[in-house]
């Protein structure tokens, strides 16, 4: 069982990023849980939505504690970012990563009562949520993203969402950071969002309220949409479960690299 839940491509791109294994206390004490069956864990939790205290000790896992406590370690030593930047670069070189179109947008997440970056929904009768933004690329992988409150706007991190994207490598020459076009809804529909697009160089994309028709909306953005609906599959993330926002940011890391890696599976 301690295999089933991580690829061999998964773990042959991973391991190399993690950190050194602390060094073993001359006193004894309990083996460290191996990281591959820590990595297993993680992902049981994150496909299944289980609680960390509840993950089968008979699965070969570890404890949850001590995979919830080595998903923030290698959260805070920027593991899940390299990685995510990793399968982008390979992407890019199998051909499969295509910035002639990007797009943005919003999904509110429920949540339990409390933790950071939450607001009353108002899609949700007030109830408290927070909202992960989504920048994907043509054909929705995702590229990068953020979390804030249901209350915020979507429109408020827009900005720092676009000076956000990465800088991907993979072919010869220059990273590519901008892509050509960036498509939005109606959200989006501010002065400020089209200046910022067009500083950089991004032809903009961003339909008008009272100007475009509905049925329109959707010819180019469904992909970003079909992505939130990839995410929201991931049990963990179906709801936000986690007060501390670094655990979900986390656990929203690895699920857009388990979708990009899907990806490059299938073409390479």
């Amino acid at each position: 069982m301690k295999d089933k839940e991580v690829s061999a491509a998964l773990w042959e791109k991973l391991e190399p990023l993690l950190p050194e294994a602390p060094p073993r206390s001359a006193q004894g004490g309990r083996p460290r849980v191996d990281d591959r069956r820590a990595l297993n864990g993680i992902l049981f939790v994150l496909r299944t939505g289980i609680g960390w205290e509840h993950l089968p000790q008979e699965l070969g896992y570890g404890s949850g504690m001590t995979c919830w406590r080595r998903l923030r370690a290698w959260q805070a030593a920027g593991v899940w970012h390299r990685l995510h930047l990793v399968l982008l670069a390979e992407l890019r070189g199998a051909g499969q990563l295509d910035f002639s179109r990007a797009c943005v947008d919003g999904a509110s997440v429920a949540k339990p009562p409390g933790g950071e970056f939450t607001g009353p929904n108002p899609t949700d009768r007030g109830k408290l949520g927070s909202k992960r933004h989504l920048v994907t690329d043509r054909q929705g992988l995702p590229l990068m993203f953020c979390v804030t409150g249901a209350n915020r706007h979507d429109s408020v991190v827009f900005e720092e969402l676009v000076d956000a994207l990465p800088a991907v490598a993979g072919l010869r020459g220059r990273p590519r950071r901008w892509p050509d076009k960036l498509h939005a809804d109606k959200g989006y529909d501010f002065e400020r969002c089209r200046t910022h697009l067009r500083a950089k160089g991004i032809k903009v994309r961003i339909a008008r309220r009272g100007v475009e028709s509905r049925e329109r909306l959707g010819r180019h953005r469904w992909v970003v949409e079909r992505t939130h609906a990839w995410l929201a599959a991931f049990g963990k993330l179906r709801v936000r479960f986690e007060r501390q926002v670094e655990t979900h940011v986390a656990l929203l890391s690895l699920a857009c690299c388990v979708i990009c890696l899907r990806t490059l599976i299938r073409f390479c």
